[in-house]
């Protein structure tokens, strides 16, 4: 029963890894139409740049601003050099333009920081562990980044729906055109929720480094499950983002524990070992086939 809890919590920890990349993505497409693959690229700078401040500087706290500052920087680059010309361009269009801004990224983050993972610590004051039940022992690190999570959702949950940039966010969801005819700067908007997503997938980054390795790449494995976030919980929808993360993270990691031992009472260890993990990873994207058969627009479409 320990054990069980303590991938509980793992499943917990990585479903809110999911909520800080997917929130930023659903609001990008919900709100700019935008497909944006290149979204795992501001989660590997904000890995790559904090994590290098914080060994430049010994400061895992240093590395924190830093890394969100980057991954700020280079999302706002990237709306206004190619996004922008986006907006009016099909689907198709952006899915090549931000592929290749998927494969740009990996090879400048090869030329600059090199083949070889960069090597992450949880700062002193939380790499300890605590005793959350008996005999379950668990890292103080993973605690605080469901803390930083809940944390974020509920500033997100404040900005979308009380606040008057959040009005006109969702002002510029359901009807664009209106809102550029009241005289508002739509592209302004979307500038500030593009750069929001960076942010908080740069945010997500940095905190996975001490955890995941930081290398070339690391932003592509996590892009998948990201839109499988998006697409469960409604294009568009924060909330729809938050609850299916949280169910997504916990079944994916459960998946992953058990699947193999599961299968191991009725095959050999080796094709039980095989297949269990092939089954974890396709969990995901069965849950998203299933719940697309039920409800087509995800567990709480964005009201327009």
């Amino acid at each position: 029963m320990t054990l069980l809890f303590e991938q509980m919590l793992n499943g917990v920890q990585y479903g809110f890894m999911l909520f800080l990349l997917a929130a930023g993505l659903t609001l990008i497409f919900g709100i700019m139409g935008i497909i944006n693959l290149a979204h795992g690229a501001f989660y590997m700078a904000g890995a790559f740049i904090g994590t290098w401040v914080a060994g430049v500087t010994g400061s895992f706290w240093i590395g924190l601003p830093a890394g969100l500052a980057g991954s700020a920087v280079i999302g706002l680059l990237v709306e206004f050099l190619v996004i922008r010309r986006l907006y009016a361009r099909d689907h198709l269009e952006q899915v090549l333009a931000t592929f290749a801004l998927v494969l740009i990224f990996n090879q400048l983050a090869t030329i600059v920081f090199g083949r070889q993972p960069l090597m992450a610590a949880p700062p002193q004051l939380l790499s300890a562990s605590v005793e959350l039940l008996p005999g379950l022992i668990y890292p103080v690190y993973r605690l605080a980044i469901i803390g930083v999570g809940i944390a974020v959702a509920a500033g997100l949950y404040l900005l979308i729906n009380r606040s008057r940039i959040g009005m006109l966010i969702r002002a510029g969801e359901a009807d664009r055109e209106m809102v550029r005819a009241l005289g508002i700067r739509i592209k302004l908007i979307y500038t500030l929720v593009f750069g929001l997503g960076a942010v908080l997938a740069g945010l997500a980054g940095y905190l996975a480094g001490p955890i995941y390795s930081v290398q070339a790449g690391m932003g592509d494995r996590i892009i998948l499950p990201t839109f499988v976030v998006v697409v469960v919980g409604g294009v568009g929808s924060i909330r729809g983002a938050f609850v299916a993360a949280l169910v997504l993270g916990v079944l994916d990691t459960l998946l992953r524990a058990y699947a193999p031992g599961m299968l191991r009472g009725i095959m050999e260890s080796s094709a039980a070992d095989t297949l269990g993990a092939g089954l974890a990873s396709m969990g995901i994207y069965l849950m998203m086939a299933l719940v697309l058969m039920a409800r087509p627009q995800g567990f709480f479409p964005a009201k327009g």
